[in-house]
């Protein structure tokens, strides 16, 4: 390693010893743990695991309207309508 850098990162406390205690059991260090993790990026040409977004039915707005359709429905606010298929 001819040249190096530094990354400093901040991190909840709570999380970086959870982490360090972590990587203590598979015998890495916290600086090893992370220059696995960016050697694997690199080969990997991206992150190494799946990123993925909630799903956005579940997203806080969402799941407010669904609570007040469902409290108007209970309340007997609702009107029933039979499903109309499409046999083609």
């Amino acid at each position: 390693m001819a040249h190096s850098s530094v990354i400093q990162v901040r991190l909840d406390t709570e999380l970086k010893k959870d982490a360090e205690s972590l990587f203590s059991d598979l015998g890495l260090d916290t600086p090893s743990a992370i220059r696995l993790f960016l050697k694997k990026a690199v080969a990997h040409n991206g992150i190494p695991f799946d990123v993925i977004r909630q799903d956005d039915f579940y997203n806080p707005h969402n799941m407010a309207h669904l609570k007040n359709v469902l409290a108007d429905l209970n309340a007997g606010k609702g009107v029933q309508h039979n499903l109309i298929e499409d046999d083609e």
